[in-house]
């Protein structure tokens, strides 16, 4: 192929060389005209085309050595990527082999653990079996399996819902009708024929079906759990404990049955007074300060609750917390209450940072009133409620007359009724003395229906122990407003004249 390709260059050469030679003699050029010159000029495009031809090959022996160069270098950079190529295959392999190696072993190490587990928790499952085996095998277990097998055709597997064993060898105790009748009392506030009727008026509401998985609670058990906790305040789990049934169970019982006290209760034992009772309260109230026209004493108490997570500074009480040096938050109960220390109004549920007035304000009460409910009579309070056309509040400015005194112990005395109501409310149910475990918007169906409790152990006379009886603290504040009608304080004055000068009141200056 070079041969051929060196041939055709010389055959090129040649043709050019001779097309000027022929050109040049055309011309007659004179310095070339003589065969000398001719064979010169040919001698030197002779040489220079040999000249040429030798650079040509020279150019070409490089290419060719450089050719079969860089043809070794390409042998010898592949014959490494060979050798590096079975370097990798073999690294592969090993650690290939490795990993195997490790996957097993790990393999049979969790299979080794999940083994030993297994067989703990089935000697741990044994011995819980063979500890229930007594409570599983009962009557109960029977009748279900009899219930089973009629409806799977006689070959089901009875279904059954896994149950902590827990005592209630207690309750068990007090609902024996052997039982005494004081230690019934005390510990749920009240007697047997009262339970009694409390659970009749409340079976229809609270009472539960038994299913194929357990019995219902009893209507007698679920009022029990209820009073306990009212009565001592103990924390859930004690509860539980006590009547041996779970701690939320516990809690939703008391729920339900405060709410079934709300509702159905409530509205029979916790009313306004009609015409005729009216009258009569008038009568006993007038009996007992001589001041006429009076249908009740109202008073607030505070219940201590947990920091609540919302509106904290609403719910802080600073009269507390400066008597207590203990940071306290709080709700009021507001509440009047007839002669005989029975509630006939409440109002339940506002922060402990409100006053007396304030409360006042915010109550149905008020409203009622300013509709024209309590038009002509009165109802007494202490010296935080304002003096209005319906409520009557002893005086407070300093340096009182004598017939000023007479008044406020009258006043004083009607004051007393609402004061020792309130004090047997807390004395009975011992979860208003301190912070309960109920959410704050569930707390004053619960404050609600101690109020009714308390109506009907007053309505029953139940006695208190007087060991159980709670001490009130007065934290009234006056108001910044304490006249709200100019036609009140005359009034005021004039109740305050007659006491004085029928000898009615003032007996305790002579």
């Amino acid at each position: 192929m070079n041969a051929t390709r060196e041939r055709k260059i010389e055959e090129k050469v040649f043709a050019i060389l001779s097309f000027i030679i022929s050109i040049l003699i055309f011309m007659k050029i004179p310095t070339f005209s003589d065969p000398q010159s001719l064979s010169h000029l040919f001698t030197l495009l002779t040489s220079s085309f040999h000249q040429m031809t030798d650079n040509n090959a020279t150019v070409r022996k490089r290419r060719r050595i450089n050719s079969d160069a860089d043809d070794g270098s390409t042998q010898k950079k592949k014959k490494k990527d060979e050798e590096d190529q079975d370097g990798f295959e073999r690294i592969s392999e090993e650690e290939k082999l490795s990993i195997e190696t490790n996957h097993m072993k790990k393999k049979n190490a969790m299979h080794d653990y999940y083994s030993n587990n297994h067989d703990y928790y089935s000697d741990v499952e044994e011995t819980e079996q063979i500890k229930r085996k007594r409570s599983r095998a009962t009557a109960t277990e029977d009748g279900a399996d009899s219930k089973d097998a009629k409806t799977n055709g006689g070959g089901g597997v009875q279904r059954r819902l896994w149950v902590k064993d827990r005592s209630g060898a207690w309750w068990d105790e007090c609902n024996k009708p052997q039982f005494p009748e004081q230690e019934f009392k005390k510990a749920f506030r009240m007697g047997k024929a009262t339970f009694e009727a409390i659970c009749e008026e409340l079976n229809s509401v609270i009472a539960k079906e038994d299913t194929t998985l357990r019995n219902a609670i009893p209507v007698r058990q679920r009022v029990a759990v209820c009073l306990w906790r009212l009565a001592t305040g103990d924390p859930l789990r004690l509860v539980s404990k006590r009547f041996g049934l779970g701690i939320s169970t516990c809690h939703k019982l008391v729920l339900e049955v405060c709410t079934a006290i709300k509702n159905v209760l409530m509205p029979k034992y916790l009313n306004w007074p009609d015409e005729v009772s009216l009258r009569k309260i008038k009568n006993e109230f007038e009996s007992i300060s001589s001041i006429p026209n009076v249908v009740g004493s109202i008073y607030t108490s505070h219940v201590p609750i947990i920091a609540p997570k919302i509106s904290l500074v609403a719910y802080f009480n600073k009269r507390h917390t400066e008597r207590n040096q203990k940071t306290s938050y709080s709700i009021t109960v507001q509440g009047v209450v007839d002669p005989r220390g029975v509630f006939t109004d409440v109002c339940i549920g506002w922060p402990g940072s409100m006053n007396d007035d304030q409360v006042l304000e915010k109550s149905a009460l008020f409203h009622r009133a300013n509709g024209g409910l309590m038009k002509g009579v009165w109802i007494v309070g202490g010296s935080g409620y304002p003096l209005m056309d319906w409520v009557l509040v002893p005086y407070t400015q300093q340096n009182l007359t004598w017939t000023q005194h007479a008044f406020n112990e009258k006043t004083g005395e009607v004051q007393k009724v609402a004061k020792d109501a309130f004090a047997r409310l807390k004395g009975r149910w011992s979860c208003l003395q301190k912070r309960t475990e109920v959410k704050l918007q569930d707390l004053p169906v619960v404050l609600g229906a101690c109020c009714v409790l308390h109506n009907i152990c007053e309505f029953r006379n139940e006695e208190i122990d007087p060991e159980l009886m709670f001490d009130i603290i007065d934290d009234e504040m006056v108001p910044e407003v304490a006249l709200r009608s100019v036609n009140s304080m005359k009034a005021r004055d004039a109740i305050a004249h007659d006491l004085l000068h029928h000898g009615l009141a003032g007996t305790k200056f002579l």
